[in-house]
């Protein structure tokens, strides 16, 4: 169908006059007279009867402009729906994040920005910072949100967004709960480690080797953070985890504290996205306006 010609159509239908339609539309009555002709002959059905100095909807002509007026209101919604997500107030923000951002920081960016944005639909996955590099670099997400401090020329772009405090814990009756030990006293207790892929398990090794020691053994390995500090909770275990998660158990005595003279251990969250992106969905932008205000990616941030 002719939509040129349908919305002539209209026109004509609505103000029951080709004069007042060609007026409207600022072309000439003999150009509108062609038109509904050609629509008529493409259809095979008369729309349009002469009526004194106007014109007459035929039965098919009021049906036809029933159904043409819902095209030109969806043409409307649809015109509205992609201002809406070019100005970045509609669409879709996909995030993949590790624990801890997804459970203490995102949460309240996640927050302000629906307050402002609430028809954005918003996706996060919680994995660990391998997978959500992964996803990031395959396409799956918009943003990644990870604690790591070794990037190995990775192509994404990051931003340093805060540190996280992470302490050493342990059951709460624990000779050592409260105390300040060596690091060599320390890996000789059965230590709860995180999956292959986790950075706390890659940057636990690192201080390991920077003080000398051999790595710890290992207890139990868990897929998740509260797995593990349940489990030290239960009374087994020692591991390395953020303050945000523990700081309240350990004023509760739940779980017992221990530190080791000279390490004060922080953490860098970043805020990542693809290199090769010179720009990014505006629905993204906006996300990224607000969390990050001025900071611009910077591929070679320090960790």
């Amino acid at each position: 169908m002719n939509l040129h010609a349908l919305r002539i159509f209209v026109e004509v239908a609505l103000r029951q006059s080709v004069t007042e339609a060609a007026a409207a539309l600022a072309i000439s009555q003999p150009a509108v007279s062609a038109q509904i002709r050609k629509l008529e002959n493409e259809l095979g059905v008369a729309l349009v009867a002469p009526r004194g100095r106007g014109i007459a909807l035929t039965d098919e002509g009021r049906f036809l402009l029933e159904k043409a007026r819902r095209i030109y209101d969806w043409e409307r919604e649809i015109e509205w729906q992609l201002a809406e997500i070019k100005q970045g107030k509609k669409g879709k923000l996909r995030i993949a994040s590790t624990y801890l951002p997804s459970h203490y920081l995102v949460p309240k960016w996640l927050a302000a920005f629906k307050r402002q944005y609430e028809q954005v639909d918003v996706e996060i996955r919680t994995r660990n910072s391998a997978q959500s590099i992964e996803l990031l670099l395959g396409g799956q997400v918009d943003l990644a949100i990870i604690i790591k401090e070794s990037w190995d020329e990775l192509p994404v772009r990051r931003v340093h967004m805060t540190d996280v405090l992470y302490w050493f814990i342990l059951p709460a009756d624990h000779p050592y709960a409260g105390k300040e030990v060596s690091m060599e006293q320390l890996v000789q207790e059965p230590f709860l480690l995180r999956e292959q892929g986790s950075s706390t398990r890659e940057w636990l090794f690192s201080l390991c080797r920077e003080h000398g020691v051999k790595r710890p053994r290992v207890g139990l390995q868990y897929h998740g953070l509260v797995e593990s500090i349940q489990s030290v909770r239960a009374g087994y275990g020692t591991m390395l985890a953020p303050a945000l998660a523990v700081k309240e158990m350990v004023d509760r005595n739940e779980i017992g504290r221990v530190t080791v003279p000279g390490v004060e251990i922080k953490r860098p969250v970043y805020i990542c996205t693809r290199e090769e992106e010179v720009s990014h969905r505006p629905v993204v932008e906006r996300f990224l306006g607000m969390v990050l205000g001025t900071a611009a990616p910077d591929k070679k941030a320090d960790p």
